[in-house]
């Protein structure tokens, strides 16, 4: 049966949507809803600042990024307070976030010159008479649609390295942290005196529109299933798209692992930001041999930690995400798991304690499916091949951590994702010259390192002639003689097998 339905009223110029506090409710600030055609006037002013941007040299616009970096580390209390009340996460948690950001913002304006250069390639033997070079050219405007769980850090990922490529940037904040992003859009502008990082506000169909407002490319971070539609609207318009979307991260413990650090990393791993992180830990696989160590270590730290307004843990900021997460442990102890610390009783209306489950069958939700909140399932393993079959048994393949003393590499190399952490937790989010990115249904493309400063580029391969050929092959002068000449070359160069 079709059941039809009314369309979505379209957005009024004027329209308003308030932000609120998800430790309390409170309103926090009100931002506008701003329409298709006020979306697609915004990249009208971006395309005009483009022109201005592009056109400065790698060291000039080092110089403003530098100056926008300054203004903002110099007012990094008011950020992270802001981002404490529209997001919930604890002010020294908004604080790290906010110094990793600017550590990203000054290497891309740092290392923009070297990465997209104009560099000299070799032409080989066949074209030895051309010089051939290629070089790194910015696309023109660039929109960003930015996340709520990490409002500061995510989005200048890709803001701060297209800009440094020499875009322009149309940003859309998530409708959870709209002032956060108002406030780093402001911060650049006083900084810079130049709008070419524009700002847009509003709910999902702000987002459609700027994938539709003729961008010429497009930098989600979300969800999976909101980044399928996203590549469904810039489908229509043919403009490309990076997706940075869900993941569902393991740890894996081998047998020589130091099981103490082991333990506390992936309790914070799980833990931090409410577990609300897309690489945040969700999965456990330790070794037989030292799985009850492991065990007793984490549930004997996780016992003593609380989510509360005061506390280490905030609160989840997305009210439906609590019915997830609900779900999720449920459908675990539904299927024979155990909830060693926390259950279903930990989940609260605003906050939710942490929870450790054990014994879960791994077709479970709580296995498969992303959670996004302080909770993990930790299993028993033979060996680290059954590790690390598991650890691949899901669509996503965003990052992962490995804690082993002798193997740690060799392991990490196995897992399919686009990162890993060897005796460390997500430490490759904070090394600015990494690329950070999934594979399979944790997306595609990357951000950060030199990476993500040609993900916002096209390539301008440029042959110039330095001297004329001996043989003329790009002409219908080109005689029978050449053609023997260059069957000979061929022979020559291409005709007998290498020795290895």
């Amino acid at each position: 049966m079709t059941v039809m339905t009314q369309a979505p009223a379209r957005p009024q110029s004027g329209s308003t949507f308030e932000s609120l506090n998800p430790a309390t409710g409170e309103v926090v600030g009100t931002h506008p809803v701003q329409t298709a055609e006020e979306v697609q006037a915004a990249v009208a002013r971006a395309r005009e600042e483009a022109a201005w941007w592009g056109g400065l040299s790698f060291g000039e616009r080092k110089t403003h990024l530098n100056a926008w970096k300054t203004s903002m580390t110099q007012r990094l209390p008011e950020l992270a307070e802001l981002m404490r009340l529209e997001m919930g996460k604890p002010v020294g948690d908004a604080m790290l976030e906010a110094g990793l950001a600017m550590e990203h913002v000054s290497w891309a304006a740092g290392h923009a010159g070297r990465v997209l250069g104009r560099r000299r390639v070799s032409p080989g033997l066949m074209m030895v008479n051309q010089s051939a070079s290629v070089a790194f050219k910015p696309l023109g405007v660039v929109g960003v649609i930015g996340p709520w769980n990490y409002p500061v850090f995510t989005p200048l990922g890709s803001v701060a390295y297209a800009l440094a490529a020499g875009n322009a940037v149309v940003f859309k904040p998530s409708e959870h942290t709209p002032g956060v992003g108002a406030w780093m859009v402001q911060a650049f502008q006083d900084a810079v005196g130049r709008p070419v990082l524009q700002l847009v506000t509003g709910l999902g169909a702000t987002g459609a529109a700027l994938c539709r407002a003729g961008v010429d490319k497009v930098a989600f971070t979300g969800s999976t299933a909101t980044g399928k539609k996203v590549m469904a609207a810039c489908a229509e318009t043919l403009t490309p798209v990076v997706i940075e979307a869900g993941g569902k991260d393991s740890v894996i413990v081998d047998a020589d692992a130091d099981v103490e650090a082991a333990a506390d990393a992936a309790l914070w791993g799980a833990c931090s930001n409410a577990g609300q992180t897309c690489i945040g830990v969700e999965r456990v696989y330790v070794h037989e041999k030292v799985y009850d160590e492991f065990l007793s270590t984490i549930t004997a730290k996780a016992a003593v930690l609380r989510a509360d307004r005061d506390g280490k843990i905030g609160p989840i900021t997305m009210p439906s995400q609590v019915g997830v997460i609900r779900s999720h442990v449920q459908d675990a102890l539904d299927h024979g798991g155990r909830a060693v610390v926390g259950g279903i009783d930990a989940v609260g209306e605003r906050f939710v304690q942490p929870t450790i489950l054990v014994d879960v069958p791994e077709d479970s939700l709580a296995v498969q499916e992303e959670t996004f909140g302080p909770t993990m399932t930790i299993a028993k393993v033979r060996t680290m091949d059954e590790a690390i079959e598991k650890t691949n048994a899901t669509r996503y393949g965003l990052g992962n951590t490995v804690f082993s003393k002798v193997n740690g590499m060799a392991i990490a190399e196995r897992v399919r994702s686009g990162m890993s952490a060897v005796n460390g937790v997500i430490s490759f989010a904070g090394i600015p010259s990494l690329p950070f990115g999934g594979v399979g249904d944790s997306g595609f493309g990357r951000i950060h390192g030199p990476e993500g400063l040609k993900e916002f580029t096209y390539a301008k391969a440029i042959a110039r002639q330095r001297f004329k050929p001996m043989i003329n092959l790009t002409s219908f002068d080109r005689t029978a003689k050449a053609d023997k000449q260059l069957a000979q070359v061929i022979g020559l160069l291409h005709g007998r097998a290498k020795k290895r």
